[in-house]
């Protein structure tokens, strides 16, 4: 009797459990096809799409959840939409490389499933560059992907030229005295380089037989034409001034003083040594001459240059070889010293070009009041040049392939096209465009113009595959 009566509790008890575990089991199913409806995709290639979160086999992107549309609680039961048209696949391709292509569905040797293509996906566009497509972005792709535009303008542009120039002495106050005669060097009153010398103060004393003999030729002219003084003939008379007159003559041409000319008139003797003078103020650079050398006409004793005036000669690029001309302004700093600020002009533009450096060198004139600048030094050289009026973009608008320069133009709100472009100039963070393909007004990528280029190059290639003819390419 008890074993009767315990049953139905057993039964009732199980019952009960097998009640819950169909109620468990049916939330979890309503759970899973809850997570089943949702729709994940990636921001860069709308049309991959997945039921479960992970990442784009094509760009390796996190995918994005795509939320429905909030609807007011209030509003009115709206119509429903038209079913969407059926996009037509062409084909299949390999996510890795879009050359490779299945009529069906399939899977590459990593196990990554094939990306359909659709029609509308390859469509041309016949104004792009070479191997190029036009690229289209919603407004949340536009914003992920942080693409930046800035408007075409029509504006001057100007370049700033930096270099490095080196302060030389000015080769037009440079001199080298040298001797016109043969002899030896018996003294020196001029004796180190960097020596600060001043027109007309003795250099050196020489002793010079061929001068001796030279001043003692003047003195028997002069003692002739006194005798020649008492002639009644007046042929005579003019003969012997006229000796006297070539022997003087001849003794200033050896640079003999007018001062010891004088003397051995004063005295009648001939000098044993004669003092050479310096010819121009400045500083000795170069020494050549030691006391008791022996000297030959011609020889070169010092080379002495006058600083107040000096010469800073910078090298330009080839590159920049066509800008510079006679006459441009440029600004002069010393690196140790950035508060002294020089203004100086291109005085000359040499002819050649430097063959190994590749440079070509310009010259500019300016005082040295106070010796602010030595030989030898260096000086930062800055000069702007101007290029012109133009259309104008910023130099990060440009993508240089090497075989062409691209921009791309936003034509529509997010459809950007790629358009082959000319820079004839780049100056300031900006660069100045042929007239052509861009015109003033619209509106070039500046920022993530580089991911453009790689989705637009992709497009291209994928309608290259479909059958049709790559964007800008020869049928």
């Amino acid at each position: 009797m008890k074993t009767s009566v315990a049953c139905p509790a057993a039964l009732r008890r199980a019952a009960l459990g097998v009640l819950a575990l169909v109620l468990v089991c049916g939330l979890a199913a309503c759970g899973g096809a809850a997570r089943t409806g949702e729709v994940w995709y990636c921001p860069m290639h709308p049309t991959y799409v997945s039921d479960h979160p992970g990442t784009c086999p094509i760009c390796n992107m996190d995918l994005v959840k795509k939320e429905p549309p909030a609807t007011p609680a209030a509003a009115a039961p709206a119509a429903p939409a038209p079913a969407p048209a059926a996009r037509k696949v062409l084909f299949y391709r390999n996510p890795m490389d879009p050359t490779v292509t299945s009529p069906v569905p399939a899977r590459d040797s990593m196990g990554m499933d094939y990306v359909p293509v659709y029609a509308d996906e390859v469509a041309p566009d016949a104004g792009a560059p070479p191997g190029h497509a036009a690229v289209e972005l919603s407004e949340e792709v536009r914003r992920l992907a942080g693409v930046r535009t800035e408007e075409v303008r029509r504006e001057s542009l100007a370049r700033t030229i930096r270099t490095v120039g080196r302060v030389v002495p000015d080769e037009s106050r440079l001199y080298r005295p040298q001797t016109r005669i043969g002899g030896w060097v018996e003294k020196l009153y001029v004796g180190f380089e960097g020596q600060q010398v001043v027109k007309g103060q003795p250099m050196l004393a020489i002793y010079s037989p061929e001068l001796l003999a030279s001043q003692q030729d003047y003195l028997s002219a002069r003692a002739n034409a006194r005798l020649f003084l008492s002639s009644s003939v007046p042929e005579v008379r003019s003969g012997g001034e006229q000796l006297v007159a070539a022997a003087r003559r001849r003794l200033e041409l050896l640079d003999m003083p007018e001062a010891q000319l004088a003397e051995i008139e004063r005295t009648g003797k001939p000098l044993r040594t004669i003092d050479l003078m310096v010819p121009a103020s400045g500083f000795v650079i170069a020494k050549s001459v030691v006391a008791g050398a022996r000297v030959e006409p011609g020889t070169e004793l010092y080379t002495i240059a006058d600083l107040s005036h000096l010469w800073v000669e910078a090298d330009f690029y080839e590159s920049e070889a066509r800008f510079v001309a006679v006459g441009q302004e440029a600004t002069l700093t010393l690196p140790y010293d950035p508060n002294l600020r020089l203004t100086a002009r291109v005085s000359y533009v040499y002819p050649q070009l430097d063959a190994e450096a590749r440079t070509l060198r310009a010259r500019f004139d300016l005082p040295n009041p106070g010796l602010r600048l030595r030989p030898g030094m260096f000086v930062d050289v800055e000069q702007e040049l101007p290029l012109g009026d133009g259309l104008v973009v910023p130099d990060s608008a440009v993508i240089d392939s090497g075989l062409r320069q691209i921009v791309f133009v936003e034509t529509a709100p997010g459809r950007f096209e790629p358009r082959a472009v000319e820079v004839r100039w780049r100056g300031d963070g900006k660069a100045r465009l042929a007239d052509g393909p861009v015109t003033a007004g619209e509106r070039v990528v500046v920022k993530a113009n580089f991911l453009l280029d790689s989705e637009s190059r992709l497009r291209a290639a994928v309608a290259a595959v479909a059958g049709k003819p790559a964007p800008g390419s020869r049928p």
